[in-house]
């Protein structure tokens, strides 16, 4: 096999990753942008590039929320194919920007329409039960809602891979500078919001003293992040131990 359709397969995989995230085994935030990215990046033998393309799509995807029906874009998709298409077509960040937030929303109409089929599934399972057959009902639900999924991430991103990498190349190249600098200032905005999000959920009584705590080190310890995010789980144990010794008291 050539090289090219190894790489598609196992980007394909990377997908089917994400997939096992949340529908399989829970929510083990596996398939998220950050680590899809560098899985991405190390298929294609460019981890640095990957871990770097995930950390902006991370800070991106903060300000993304799903509500109500709405649904916001699908960055499994475009993680993986904005990291596929910058690290093939030697493309910046800025460029692999551009694609990711667009083929994301593209992915999320390909979502809502896995999730009508998917639904139609659980009608066979009613069926199923009524029968008394309840191991097919839980074959439905686990594995055949799961697989359906895989394949939905598995093909397209597969295909996007194998068959488009020269055509996206050549449209990034393609791509006026203006557009370029627009999204990429959008793009910043939109990990601004991200920020905003996280930190609102942080500016209260309870939580605001962790925050000066981290905000403090990190300003006048010297100390790096790894050295800072040891730090902090150490003491979210001592606190977790603490607060369960209350409780059983």
């Amino acid at each position: 096999m050539s090289s090219m359709l190894i790489e598609a397969i196992l980007l394909g995989l990377v997908g089917v990753i994400g997939v096992i995230d949340s529908r399989l085994i829970g929510r083990q935030n596996i398939g998220r942008p950050l680590i899809l990215s560098s899985l991405a990046g190390l298929v294609l033998g460019d981890l640095t590039k990957g871990i770097t393309l995930g950390a902006s799509l991370e800070l991106i995807s903060m300000g993304f929320v799903s509500i109500g029906a709405a649904g916001p874009p699908n960055m499994q998709f475009g993680s993986i194919i904005a990291t596929a298409f910058a690290i093939l077509s030697g493309a910046s960040t800025e460029e692999a920007l551009t694609i990711a937030i667009p083929v994301a929303v593209a992915g999320e109409f390909l979502s809502i329409i896995m999730r009508m089929v998917i639904a139609q599934f659980s009608h066979i399972a009613d069926r199923a039960i009524e029968d008394g057959k309840y191991k097919k009902a839980i074959h439905i639900h686990l594995w055949w809602s799961f697989i359906f999924n895989a394949l939905v991430y598995f093909i397209p991103i597969f295909l996007t891979i194998y068959l488009g990498a020269d055509l996206v190349a050549s449209l990034v190249e393609q791509i006026p500078e203006v557009i370029t600098n627009g999204l990429t200032v959008a793009g910043n905005l939109l990990s601004a919001l991200g920020f905003a999000m996280l930190l609102s959920s942080m500016l209260s009584k309870k939580m605001f003293p962790y925050f000066l705590l981290g905000f403090l080190l990190v300003a006048y310890s010297g100390l790096d992040l790894i050295a800072i995010t040891l730090y902090s789980g150490i003491l979210a144990f001592i606190l977790d131990r603490v607060i369960y010794a209350k409780k059983e008291a």
